[in-house]
């Protein structure tokens, strides 16, 4: 299964806080795993504004995320256009691109966010 984590997922994983239900997907070798370029975005944009959920050195994570396999999305016009056939269901930008990043490219979506499990989108919804 080709998995998209988002930006929390990623998070969680770097602080070592994954809940054992979302540690299973990533552990599965038979799963290819993604990330999104926004979700570097949002850590380098929110670490800036010291939020205290974002306290993850943004470099340090891309260079992780690279060398233990995972492969990058890059944000394309494709996608932009995709948010704005989207529902206004979440407001985030961040959360939208990458919601529209899993559409576009026809990838499971893992996140722990509701709401995002709201869009037409295949979401594995992580309790945490």
């Amino acid at each position: 299964m080709k998995l998209l984590l988002d930006t929390q997922i990623i998070l969680l994983a770097a602080m070592d806080k994954l809940p054992l239900s979302a540690l299973e997907y990533i552990m599965d070798e038979a799963n290819e795993l993604f990330f999104s370029s926004a979700s570097i975005w949002e850590v380098v944009i929110k670490r800036g504004l010291n939020r205290d959920d974002f306290d993850v050195d943004p470099n340090l994570l891309f260079n992780c995320l690279l060398e233990n396999g995972y492969k990058q999305i890059h944000i394309t016009s494709k996608h932009a256009l995709l948010t704005g056939t989207m529902p206004a269901i979440h407001k985030d930008p961040f959360d939208r691109i990458i919601l529209a990043q899993s559409i576009g490219e026809g990838l499971h979506l893992l996140t722990t966010d509701r709401i995002m499990a709201e869009y037409p989108v295949q979401v594995i919804l992580i309790n945490r």
